[in-house]
């Protein structure tokens, strides 16, 4: 057994250093060496005040994909389809305020919105000097992308929709605890909605409706929880909740810039979501010509399950319509 394995040992050497050679053949003396640009790349820049977080990966030469990520979690939830789009497309994924790795300013200085998110990502973009992109629009990441979207209709090329809701037919019985809290902010009525971002809440929906819950990492929630046991974190994520109730007025907005630009979108929906249901997917094929749609077996964090079948959806639709 040693003998083979000192012939194998002396062969992969081998191997390794003929290649080696072979690669360092081809470099001309005094020229630099390019490797791959496709690594993720860890970064913060100032916004309005505020160091975001975000994640970055590929060539700034090539279309820009824009993830913006949804409630409780961060870009972390985009970190392995990063690595699958990063040879064809620069793609950035940043942290919200209060989420992930970027800075959470006290609420008493800063407004916990949706509208106060979607000025964070205007200017992440702007900072970033983004004037085109496609967006991957999952849950929280539905109502900032479309406050973009409507107000800058020409700078998207694509919508890229997972679990993101725009319609009032994805807006079902999970959603009761929420409505009370919007009729009435009470400490009373929050309680209950602060289970949804301790741990057992949280696993719950990395969990509810995956078909194989081994291949979903516990990395999920306790990532999540880093974030979320900071001081006031708790209250603004109440505050987030309470706040959600100002996207259902703006849904007819948002088909109504569907119906308009008609951006090519793709849909990737977990079917067994219970946040999200697919009674929410549906209603977009109302509004668009160019729609591509997929129904996925898997719940509401679908890349932690289905993330090579999303990539590979993802890549052939803007392959499809030529956003290169």
């Amino acid at each position: 057994m040693k003998t083979l394995r000192t012939t194998v040992s002396i062969a992969l050497f081998a191997i390794v250093t003929a290649t080696s050679y072979a690669f360092a053949s081809d470099v001309k003396p005094g020229e630099a060496i390019t490797l791959s640009d496709t690594a993720t790349r860890y970064k913060t820049v100032e916004v309005n005040g505020v160091d975001i977080f975000y994640r970055e990966a590929g060539s700034k030469n090539k279309p820009t994909i824009l993830l913006l990520h949804g409630y409780p979690t961060s870009s972390h939830m985009f970190r392995d389809l990063m690595a699958d789009l990063a040879d064809d497309y620069y793609v950035l994924a940043p942290d919200y305020p209060g989420y992930g790795r970027s800075e959470q300013p006290p609420i008493a200085e800063f407004e916990y919105t949706f509208d106060n998110m979607a000025k964070i990502v205007e200017g992440f973009l702007e900072e970033l000097d983004i004037k085109k992109f496609s967006v991957y629009l999952m849950d929280y990441g539905a109502p900032v992308g479309y406050r973009i979207a409507t107000k800058y209709p020409d700078r998207v090329q694509a919508l890229i929709v997972q679990n993101g809701n725009a319609y009032e037919e994805g807006i079902t019985e999970f959603w009761n605890p929420l409505k009370k809290y919007w009729k009435n902010p009470s400490i009373e009525n929050g309680k209950p909605l602060e289970e949804f971002h301790k741990i057992g809440g949280l696993k719950w929906q990395y969990t509810h409706g995956v078909k194989d819950i081994s291949k979903i990492s516990p990395d999920n929630w306790e990532h999540d929880l880093r974030h979320i046991n900071r001081k006031e974190n708790n209250e603004i994520q109440l505050a987030m909740f309470y706040d959600y109730r100002t996207n259902i007025p703006l849904y007819p907005k948002w088909q109504k810039y569907l119906r308009d630009y008609q951006p090519p979108t793709l849909i990737v929906w977990g079917k067994n979501d219970n946040i999200f249901p697919e009674s929410g997917a549906h209603p977009y094929k109302r509004d668009l010509k160019n729609i591509e749609f997929h129904l996925l077996d898997t719940g509401h964090f679908a890349l932690e399950e289905k993330g090579n079948e999303i990539a590979n959806y993802i890549l052939k639709f803007l392959k499809k319509n030529t956003i290169k």
